[in-house]
């Protein structure tokens, strides 16, 4: 009995539904063929170009080093106030005066002594011309001591000249005119030789200079000096024709 029932009812929604569908593509096609007909040229065609750029190489910046981590600091603890003590300028002691220093009174001079003081005089004097005495008394004996010198200096060249002279020819010497002098530098040896004889001035008379230069060297040995102490090695001797 159920089962007829439900084959004697109709599905009216079933139908409504498909009329609506029909109708909507329906309208559908309808617009898409009013469009494609009143459509004038056709459309126009777009090219499109796909282009690359070149691509460069971008340095890749480096990250930036990690921050050195800041540990927090503690805050400084306030040092405590330290209250400076006043100074209280205490007033310059005044200077103690200086006791005054009174000059001494000047010392008496001793008196000299008159006899003392002469006494000292009389042996400076004293001094003072035993001293003058010793002086001259040296000065005496140098000059008598040269003086015997000069006088036995002086004996012992008369000695050699007249050796010599005696080498002189007589003929030579007066046949010289006037009294012409010829001086002769002579060198010796201790014993008296005759080491050389040079004119040193001439006579003016060649032969008469030659006869003497010839006497000196014939003369040696010469006289030896008295005393010895006074031998000279160089002699100056003279010679004039006149001399004897």
């Amino acid at each position: 009995m159920s089962a007829a029932v439900f084959e004697q009812r109709e599905d009216t929604g079933y139908s409504s539904s498909f009329a609506l569908s029909f109708a909507v593509h329906a309208l559908l096609l309808a617009v898409l063929f009013l469009g494609v007909r009143f459509q004038s040229h056709a459309p126009d065609t777009v090219t499109v170009e796909l282009w690359e750029p070149p691509q460069e190489a971008v340095a890749v910046p480096r990250p930036p080093p990690p921050a050195p981590k800041v540990e927090p600091q503690a805050p400084p603890k306030p040092e405590p106030k330290i209250e400076k003590p006043e100074i209280v300028e205490k007033p310059a002691p005044k200077p103690k005066p200086k006791p005054e220093v009174k000059p001494e009174p000047p010392k008496p001079k001793p008196k000299p002594d008159n006899r003392q003081f002469q006494r000292e005089v009389r042996e400076q004097l004293a001094q003072e011309q035993a001293a003058a005495q010793e002086r001259q008394l040296k000065e005496l004996l140098a000059r008598e001591q040269a003086a015997a010198a000069s006088r036995a200096l002086a004996t012992w060249t008369d000695k050699i000249r007249a050796k010599i002279r005696s080498k002189i020819p007589v003929q030579v010497a007066q046949a010289v005119v006037g009294n012409p002098e010829a001086i002769y530098d002579v060198t010796l040896l201790p014993t008296g030789d005759v080491l050389s004889a040079k004119m040193r001035t001439s006579s003016g008379n060649k032969p008469y200079d030659e006869a003497v230069e010839r006497a000196i060297l014939g003369a040696s040995p010469l006289p030896k000096p008295e005393p010895q102490s006074l031998f000279q090695r160089q002699l100056e001797l003279r010679f004039r024709p006149q001399d004897k």
